[in-house]
């Protein structure tokens, strides 16, 4: 049966208190908008029907959601039912969000816009069904048959999935619910996909005592001094000192407790920690209990009223609950100004109305388990009265404090950094709590709390502001500053920073969930500087089979699977990969990927792609970007071939490969100088320099030929290609590298960062700095360049590092780098913007499309310099050793990148590590790098890291 808006009743049925959203005020008046839209919508399930009440509800929700799309200023949602979805298969990205539409909006429409069509809304639990995982006995897989997706611009629609989609990330509401059947609480638990929260998680966020205790004795963040008397209560809690502000005293039972009430409650009143307070508020604590139900004011000197009021509250407390008295804390508050006071002034007999401030944050669990926030906003109310968050108008907390009577800006950054530091602090303290429950008392082996609100007070303490934690919430301060965002689309005001990191959390448990267990076939295994691949492939829980020619590599004990070939020779790569291939049938690999982060070895694991139908780009393609001269020929020859404007030729540089004096002599006739001369194979600026005339080219020639004739004489620059040079124009400009994501020939992203200026004639790297420098349309033209540089050349998939420089004409191509940019860049662009871009290149070789943020936003900036070991070899042995450097690092004072693990000075050498510095300035960054360098001694007269810094500007 087709179930209609029409058929159903609007008014919902009648709920239990702790879930009655209309009374909570979570639900705006629907009456006057529900002509609105279409009301013939089909909202039913076949696979799971509902009775009335839970079909009443869907509708509700339903009508809710329009009303809320419609005050967005967004289109009704179209009803793609008709005609189920197909396609979509185990490597899809399928985030479902249940529960309310007002809550979780601004995650959803965020979430349209980084990830279409990847961003569920279920309105029932009848929409989801549990399967028993078919990969992780004793867990279930969730499956959605019918769900609103959100797409870009606040599209949406409404969709039914045949088969059903596999969820890949679960969150929602998971409060108690009696109503529509199956809760989101019980679809939560003992699930195989990453889940934010659980109905057990829920019930420890939204237990006051619990969360007071935690912000009180490990967050250190200031809380109203607190009694609370528990009943049964189970969870172990940490003891509590006398210099603490929460005191807890387990009763036996209901019954037979006055004395103990009475001896305890006339203590706290009478207290020193109750001294500075004139009143005292009597509330429940429990998942049951949120809003200000059952809540009471006293004053601090009517005991037998305190005493009455926990009696009452004691009769009706269960197992695990809790009763608090609480100092009722009068906030910091503001006197709102009057009118000019005239004798014909109508508000002269206006008394002036003091206001009061609460601050609401919400703070997401980001990368690397560390708390983040992302939204402050505030509501001012009554300083009489409790102010509620339904009760108050969202404003900025600069606009707060304004009102208030507070201009400084210096003080109002020094509260905003308050907050943040005891906003997240609180929810570390919950993050740490939640380490030491097993995966019962989660409610499942994947289940963790991604994000959280935490409320304060402003108060102040003579003359001296300071903030007063009131409790941590899972919903309330999400939905505040989703309000607060959604007034502001009216003005243009930026909008997602509330979402956005909790979207960009949701994808990466989504896409780590996705790629763990995945077999890839790795070929090359580098030096030191790819040690963090080995380590990145166990976090994510990869199963790395690794090829590569040194039997003693130190990454064969890190891996699933060690395969000892020897691979120097490129020059018979394509009887290497029938050799490979051969090995991997022997060894009866099963494999989902295959991939190498080693220059030498591109085109053969193009090869060996190419054999095993996996993806990866052409072995031509991988061919002309691996052959310096090749790139830029074959883009000069693309000029006519009819490609949009700008052509990628436009990008390419002229130039001539070099096997011969004579092929040197007819270059330097062709190519104006000055002019570079580079290996033609090469990596790591080894070989390169800048030449003036054709006989700085002969000695040049001769000196590499001499120097540099295969892999023994210099391992890892790319010799077992040969030694083959080429010439090229030099190009004046400055010098960056573009990391760019690439899927079927869409870019998905890209990512820029700056060099200082190079050490000519050899222009080895010095210094560089992420973010760019430049103005976005200069810093648009290098990512176009470089994306159709890789597209010019046939590199349709994977992760690239287009290195160019940016003349006063526009981009200029260096070189293609067809593998994920190296030294430092993986990392930087991991602190930097959330995104890694080895797991990136993964997901691209197991043909699952990696889903990156859309807007992404730098979280700090880091400026870092190249140390050698020919400059710097007596401060790496003394004032900068690699003990102090790793210390330094340990400590956040430094960013550090080993690059080798040997001082060993060379005339072709490469750079040792890399030494950075972060701040929310880049001009801070430079200013504390250059004072870190002068103190280790990397800083000198030969080496002037203030020069090499003068470009980041």
């Amino acid at each position: 049966m087709m179930l209609s808006l029409d058929q159903i009743h609007t008014e919902p049925p009648p709920t239990p208190k702790e879930l009655d959203w209309a009374e909570q005020g979570f639900l705006p008046p629907l009456s006057p908008l529900r002509c609105a839209w279409r009301r013939d919508v089909p909202l039913d399930c076949k696979i799971s029907p509902e009775d009335a009440q839970a079909r009443a509800w869907t509708a509700y929700y339903y009508d809710l959601l329009q009303c809320t799309l419609q005050q967005e200023g967004l289109p009704e949602t179209v009803d793609l039912t008709k005609e189920p979805q197909t396609g979509f298969g185990p490597s899809d990205i399928t985030i479902c969000v249940l529960g309310s539409p007002t809550s979780y909006l601004s995650v959803l429409l965020e979430g349209g816009n980084q990830c279409p069509g990847n961003m569920l809304l279920c309105l029932s639990p009848a929409w989801l069904s549990k399967v028993p995982s078919e990969t992780h006995p004793g867990e279930s897989s969730l499956l959605v048959f019918k769900a609103v997706t959100f797409d870009l611009g606040g599209r949406t629609m409404l969709e039914e999935f045949a088969p059903p989609r596999r969820v890949t990330y679960f969150t929602g509401y998971f409060g108690p619910c009696k109503v529509q059947g199956q809760s989101a609480a019980e679809l939560a638990r003992d699930l195989d996909c990453p889940t934010g929260s659980s109905g057990e998680l829920a019930r420890l966020l939204e237990d006051k005592l619990l969360t007071r205790q935690l912000m009180d004795q490990q967050a250190q963040v200031a809380v109203p001094p607190t009694l609370a008397f528990t009943f049964k209560r189970p969870l172990p809690l940490r003891s509590v000192t006398e210099e603490q502000r929460v005191r807890m005293v387990e009763l036996s039972g209901r019954e037979g407790q006055d004395n103990l009430l009475q001896e305890e409650i006339t203590a706290f009143l009478q207290g020193t920690a109750m001294e500075p307070y004139s009143q005292v508020v009597v509330k429940p604590s429990g998942w049951r209990w949120n809003g200000a139900q059952a809540v009471s004011f006293h004053a601090k000197s009517e005991h037998g009223c305190v005493l009455q009021a926990v009696h009452t509250l004691l009769e009706t407390l269960e197992e695990e609950e809790s009763i608090l008295l609480e100092a009722f804390i009068p906030t910091a508050h503001m006197v709102q100004p009057g009118p000019p006071e005239t004798n014909s002034s109508p508000w002269s007999a206006s008394p002036p109305t003091n206001l009061a401030v609460r601050i609401c944050a919400v703070v997401c669990r980001s990368r690397k388990d560390q708390p983040l926030l992302s939204k402050v906003v505030c509501g001012i109310g009554r300083a009489d009265k409790p102010l509620k968050h339904q009760a108050t108008v969202p404003q900025t907390l600069e606009s707060s404090l304004r009102q208030w009577g507070l201009k400084d800006e210096a003080q109002i950054a020094a509260i905003y950094a308050q907050i943040k530091q005891k906003a997240e602090a609180a929810m570390k303290a919950f993050m740490e709590m939640e380490v030491d429950l097993t995966a019962e008392q989660r409610g499942g082996r994947r289940v963790q709390t991604d994000i959280i609100g935490v409320d304060f007070l402003l108060s102040a303490e003579e003359q001296v502001l300071k903030l007063v934690a009131l409790e941590m919430n899972s919903q309330l301060c999400l939905e505040t500053c989703s309000v607060f965002e959604s007034m502001g689309r009216a003005v243009g005001s930026p909008l997602g920073e509330v979402a956005c990191p909790l979207v960009e959390t949701m994808l990466r448990r989504a896409q780590c969930h996705l790629m763990e267990g995945k077999h890839v076939l790795v070929i090359g295994a580098g030096g030191v500087s790819k040690k963090f691949v080995w380590e990145a492939a166990r976090d994510y829980g990869l199963k790395i089979h690794l090829v590569d020619s040194d039997p003693n590599h130190f990454a064969s004990q890190l891996v699933q699977t060690f395969i000892h070939y020897d691979t120097t020779d490129h020059k018979r790569d394509e009887e290497h990969a029938q050799h490979l291939l051969g090995l991997v049938q022997e060894r009866g690999l099963r494999l989902d990927g295959c991939l190498s982060y080693w220059d030498d070895c591109m085109v053969l694991t193009a090869l060996v792609c190419e054999g095993l139908g996996l993806r990866c780009s052409s072995p031509t393609a991988m061919r002309v970007a691996k052959q310096k001269s090749r790139t830029h020929l074959h883009l000069l020859r693309r000029r006519k071939e009819g490609a949009r404007w700008p052509s990628a030729a436009l990008y390419a540089v002229p130039c001539c490969h070099l096997e011969s004096h004579t092929d040197v002599e007819r270059a330097a006739s062709h190519i104006n100088f000055p002019g570079v001369m580079k290996l033609e194979y090469g990596a790591g600026a080894v070989g390169v320099k800048l030449v003036e005339d054709a006989q700085q080219c002969h000695l040049h020639f001769d000196k590499i030929s001499r120097d540099l004739q295969d892999d023994s004489d210099h391992p890892g620059i790319g010799l077992g290609w040969g030694n083959a040079m080429l010439l090229m124009e030099y190009v004046s400009g400055t010098e960056h590298d573009v990391d760019l994501v690439i899927y079927e020939g869409r870019m998905l992203g890209a990512f820029v960062s700056d060099n200082g200026p190079t050490r000519v004639p050899n222009f080895t790297e010095t210094a560089a700095c992420m973010p760019t420098c430049l103005p976005p349309d200069r810093e648009a033209q290098l990512i176009r360049a470089a994306y159709q540089c890789c597209l010019g050349c046939g590199l349709t998939d994977g992760v690239f590092n287009v290195e160019l420089k940016l003349t006063a004409a526009g981009p200029k191509l260096i070189e293609i780098n067809p593998r994920m940019g190296g030294f430092y860049l993986r990392d930087w662009i991991q602190e930097i913007y959330g995104v890694d871009i080895m797991l990136a290149s993964v997901m691209v070789a197991c043909g699952v499309v990696p889903l990156l943020p859309a807007r992404s936003r730098p979280r700090t900036h880091l400026v870092g310099v190249m140390c050698l070991v020919s400059q710097h070899l007596q401060a790496l042995k003394s004032t900068a050793n690699l003990e102090t450097l790793q210390a330094l690092h340990e400590r956040g004072i430094i960013r550090l990148n080993l690059l080798d693990d040997e001082l060993v000075s060379s005339e072709y050498e490469e750079p040792y590590c890399n030494v950075a510095c972060a701040s929310s300035s880049r001009q801070e960054a430079c200013l504390k790098l250059l004072g870190i360098c002068q103190v280790l001694g990397i800083d000198s007269p030969h080496y002037p890291v203030a020069h090499f810094l003068s470009h980041f500007k």
